[in-house]
């Protein structure tokens, strides 16, 4: 089986590569799929970027691609051969948007979504955070991977 991890990954931190880690267990593949999604604030990093950089942090699995995407979910999914689309979790709110999209994408495509809750070490990162304590001249090494760390040294200064 094959597994669509899709997100906007801006920038890609350690509770991301813990679900990339745990879908990789359950499945056979798994493609990390970059979003990039023009309803967003201006990404701190390209989507050309993020998919280096996601390249460079998961290298050391041989059974998991990333690409990026400018289309629906559902129509990736289909593109690349998914049969399920993995989200991650980390709180309640997270479940609510997820929860929508997940019935939306199943209405659309008859593809269905599983919800993996991240470990508690990382329920409380999000990509929002990171960049705001980067921008803010803070250390992030913690949450995400060293090659995101450097990256977003150059990029901030932080």
């Amino acid at each position: 089986m094959r597994a669509l991890f899709p997100g906007s990954f801006d920038p890609f931190h350690n509770g991301h590569l813990e679900v990339v880690e745990r879908a990789r267990r359950l499945f056979d593949d798994v493609v990390v799929a970059v979003l990039v999604n023009p309803h967003k604030d201006p990404p701190l990093f390209s989507a050309a970027e993020r998919e280096q950089m996601i390249a460079e942090c998961l290298a050391r699995f041989d059974n998991v691609e990333i690409v990026s995407m400018t289309t629906l979910v559902v129509e990736v999914a289909r593109q690349v051969g998914a049969d399920v689309i993995v989200k991650g979790l980390r709180a309640v709110t997270d479940f609510e948007n997820e929860l929508q999209m997940a019935q939306m994408n199943q209405q659309l495509s008859g593809i269905e979504t599983l919800m993996l809750p991240t470990g508690s070490s990382y329920s409380f990162i999000s990509s929002r955070l990171v960049r705001e304590v980067a921008r803010y001249g803070g250390d992030v090494s913690a949450f995400v991977p060293d090659s995101v760390a450097v990256r977003m040294k150059e990029r901030l200064g932080a």
